[in-house]
C-alpha cells in the first residue's frame, strides 16, 4: 500500500502519472495488469523515504550534539 499521491511529488511524478493512466483503462486495474507500474511507483516511493530518513537521522545527530555542547556548555559556567 503506498501513501496518498499527489502531483505535488516531484521525484516520482512519471511513475504515479503511468499508475494513474493504467487504471483509467478500465478493468485493468482490477485484473493485475497495472501490478507492474505499482511496482515501480513503490519502488520510487521507498527510495525517497530511505533517503528523507538518512537526512532526516543526521539532522537529529546534529540537533543533539549541539544541545548536548550547549548543555555541557552551560554546567561549565
Amino acid at each position: 500500500m503506498h501513501p496518498q499521491l499527489s502531483d505535488k511529488r516531484i521525484i516520482c511524478k512519471d511513475f504515479i502519472k503511468a499508475l494513474e493512466e493504467c487504471h483509467a483503462t478500465g478493468w485493468r486495474r482490477f485484473t493485475g495488469a497495472c501490478n507492474k507500474q505499482k511496482d515501480e511507483l513503490n519502488r520510487c516511493l521507498r527510495t525517497e523515504r530511505v533517503a528523507r530518513s538518512a537526512r532526516n537521522r543526521e539532522t537529529a545527530k546534529e540537533r543533539k550534539l549541539k544541545a548536548e555542547q550547549a548543555l555541557k556548555d552551560f554546567n561549565d559556567s
